[in-house]
């Protein structure tokens, strides 16, 4: 069973027994943005991070969702990708693929992996042009507020540091407002080199649902959900301007954050 709540008006928070609990409502929650997306613009812009929700989306291609799904109208991207190629174990393209591209028919078209035959700096120029070509054809919708696209949902994976996409603390690339993708050469992680989306981007989406599993990310949400004083990090600065963010997080990771937290909670609504 789940524990629902909502901190203000576009935040949700989810806190699940196991993680299968989780997995399962994190289909339903993509299906249900899917058709209001497909419904409202045609389309539904889905961008993925690395980490485990790639395995957790893997329930969308089992019943119902392999069969309910519009699947001719996804776009799909990444929020940050490994510069290694295609073919690597670590490649988030190569995992996706593996757990969810293979399985449904999605268009080969309408998957936005990254250049493995560039450097890291001009893979990620490459993949922000090719957002920004989407976002004049009206694929991607635009952010009424700034000059950012704003994908349909952007999916999150939460680290122990507070890291996000591959956005990691104390890193300038926190601090880059210019670009819409940027890319690294000193990750913290291995492999180093890596593209990832900036926070404005981030920060414009329509929904971002962030990923918190295992009792390792329970002291960073604290910070950022509960009363901790542990320092959040990146997912920290996560603040979005027109969107709703919705958090699933598994009972280890959840664990203190509903108790004492920094705003009275309140029914959810989607």
């Amino acid at each position: 069973m789940a524990t629902h709540c909502e901190t203000k008006k576009n935040t949700e928070i989810r806190i699940f027994e196991t993680v299968d609990e989780l997995s399962m409502d994190l289909a339903e929650y993509i299906s249900q943005l899917s058709e209001i997306s497909v419904k409202e613009r045609g389309c539904f812009t889905i961008a993925i991070s690395g980490g485990p929700i790639i395995s957790l989306i893997s329930k969308l291609c089992e019943a119902p969702y392999h069969k309910m799904l519009d699947w001719s109208k996804w776009y799909v991207f990444w929020a940050d990708e490994r510069a290694v190629s295609k073919t690597h174990s670590e490649s988030n393209y190569k995992i996706t693929k593996e757990k969810l591209l293979s399985k449904v028919p999605i268009l080969n078209s309408h998957v936005y992996s990254l250049n493995d035959a560039l450097t890291v700096e001009d893979a990620a120029s490459e993949y922000e042009f090719s957002v920004r070509q989407l976002v004049k054809a009206r694929i991607i919708d635009v952010s009424s507020s700034q000059d950012c696209p704003k994908f349909d949902l952007i999916l999150l994976s939460l680290g122990p540091s507070g890291q996000i996409a591959s956005l990691y603390p104390s890193h300038p690339s926190l601090s880059n407002s210019d670009e819409w993708i940027t890319f690294v050469t000193d990750c913290p992680e291995p492999p180093p080199e890596r593209i990832t989306f900036t926070l404005p981007v981030i920060n414009s989406a329509g929904n971002v649902g962030i990923v918190g599993i295992g009792e390792d990310k329970k002291r960073v949400l604290e910070g950022v959900l509960g009363e901790g004083e542990e320092k959040a990090g990146p997912v920290g600065m996560v603040s979005l301007v027109e969107g709703k963010l919705v958090w699933f997080l598994d009972k280890e990771a959840g664990e203190g954050v509903m108790e004492g937290g920094k705003d009275d909670f309140a029914p959810p609504t989607f």
